[in-house]
């Protein structure tokens, strides 16, 4: 089979045997004559990987609890692991940083013991076999409760907006109450529509913090050139609301590296912009986000700072014809030493890959990350461990390259034909990684790199005396 590969910014054409090189392959173990069953094999990666959205009245189009549910789906099964379109979990495996705390994708073994299913009959085998049952998930539950991260310590909740069953895109913006009595640290974020029914209509929600009186939650250390009109006020800062979190359809929460977080004060209120959609029915829905705190007396030393990065040059913006391909770039100085967190790449419809690239002050470029088969529907983030995060000096330039697919291939696009522009319409396109970065003075800077190169090296020394 031949694939399209995006990555170096031009359209190559590279062999690619992912379903039948995985069909063909021999099982970790070499044992080729013991037969994959659903029992003994399958069910405990389907519980692991893909019945939290994959059971009755989720997110996804079946239920993958039984037997009985899966063997239907099976060949769709296997063209989707092979392709590894599911799981969500589309980064690169062969660029950039590969270590991540909320990895959901299947390992090498397990999408082949799931081709060798398929392949040999997808046979159920013993019933008896089969791992006890996980609990259904019945409510809208947090991801990170599902993790193990136990309930949020506070709920804000905006209020909800009823949408037609036919109707133009809404962009609903109420503001919210914070109940705090005293400042408080937050060390991890989640927002998500407010019921499994709101989860249909709402493809974005922003929550940005009204400050009280503390113009440090405002980033100020990345640079993307001048820029035109009454938001060039160098005396905006002051009105300026900062991001406390992005979701869309998709996404999970975001944790913040130890020792980091969002402060917010007495008084502060939330605004929300939240971006909803018609889908054939009636629903009222809205946002809610959960905020997990740090505990008193561990109160972290540095913030965290939602940054969208942008994907296009806003001097030249954004056009795509009618059946076409097409690719923006931009460009953001880091004007202070810092480490990104994560990397949730964000398009509409029409999006298709996107790159961010490091290009150091020594003018060496160093790829981060890389998504080259964006799903709409599914906007992953992707949380860096701690010392795989990227740590980049003051002066580096975050590159995002972004690429689109107009074409009738795009199974998301729901016009070929028409010309497609910037804007935040659904039909509308953008592009931007969303990152948490939080800065670093020299001092520090070095520091962490002097700890992360004694951590390498004793991981070396480690791995050479167990050989």
């Amino acid at each position: 089979m031949i694939r399209l590969s995006l990555r170096t910014g031009v359209l190559t054409l590279a062999a690619s045997f992912i379903v039948s090189g995985l069909a063909t392959a021999a099982p970790a173990d070499g044992d080729t004559s013991k037969p994959v069953t659903f029992s003994t094999d399958v069910a405990p990666i389907f519980q692991a990987k893909c019945q939290e959205c994959h059971q009755p009245n989720s997110i996804a189009p079946m239920s993958l609890i039984t037997y009985q549910d899966a063997r239907p789906w099976a060949r769709s099964i296997k063209e989707r692991v092979a392709t590894r379109q599911m799981p969500p979990w589309h980064i690169d495996r062969s660029v950039g940083v590969q270590k991540f705390k909320n990895d959901m994708s299947l390992s090498d073994d397990q999408v082949d013991t799931i081709v060798r299913w398929v392949d040999g009959g997808a046979l159920q085998g013993d019933p008896k076999d089969l791992p006890p049952p996980r609990p259904l998930v019945t409510d809208n539950e947090w991801k990170a409760v599902r993790d193990g991260y136990g309930p949020p310590d506070l709920i804000v909740r905006s209020s909800e907006y009823t949408m037609p069953a036919e109707h133009q895109d809404v962009w609903y913006r109420p503001m919210s109450e914070i109940p705090l009595t005293e400042p408080r640290w937050v060390k991890m974020v989640e927002i998500r529509p407010t019921s499994l029914k709101a989860r249909k209509i709402i493809h974005h929600s922003i929550a940005h913090l009204v400050l009280k009186d503390d113009p440090d939650s405002v980033n100020t250390l990345t640079a993307t050139g001048p820029r035109r009109g009454p938001g060039n006020d160098p005396d905006a800062i002051v009105n300026s609301r900062p991001q406390l979190m992005e979701w869309a359809i998709g996404k999970g929460y975001d944790l913040y590296r130890p020792g980091t977080g969002k402060l917010m004060l007495p008084g502060e209120t939330i605004t929300w912009d939240q971006h909803i959609h018609a889908v054939g029915e009636e629903i009222t829905g809205g946002s809610e986000i959960g905020i997990w705190l740090y505990k008193k007396g561990e109160e972290p030393k540095k913030r965290s700072y939602l940054v969208g990065f942008t994907g296009i040059d806003r001097a030249k913006m954004l056009d795509i014809p009618p059946n076409s391909m097409a690719m923006t770039e931009g460009f953001t100085v880091l004007k202070e030493n810092a480490l990104i967190e994560n990397f949730q790449p964000h398009f509409h419809l029409r999006g298709k890959s996107m790159q961010v690239e490091a290009i150091l002050p020594d003018g060496s470029r160093q790829v981060l990350s890389y998504v080259g088969n964006f799903n709409f529907n599914w906007m992953t983030n992707y949380i860096y461990d701690d010392d795989a995060a990227p740590l980049l000096p003051k002066g580096t330039v975050v590159h995002v390259s972004a690429w689109y697919d107009n074409t009738k291939a795009n199974k998301n696009n729901p016009d070929p034909d028409q010309w497609v522009g910037f804007g935040d319409r659904t039909v509308d396109e953008m592009a931007h990684a969303w990152m948490n970065v939080t800065y670093f003075n020299d001092e520090e800077y070095k520091a962490l790199q002097a700890e992360r190169k004694a951590k390498s090296a004793k991981a070396t020394n480690t791995d050479e005396k167990q050989q």
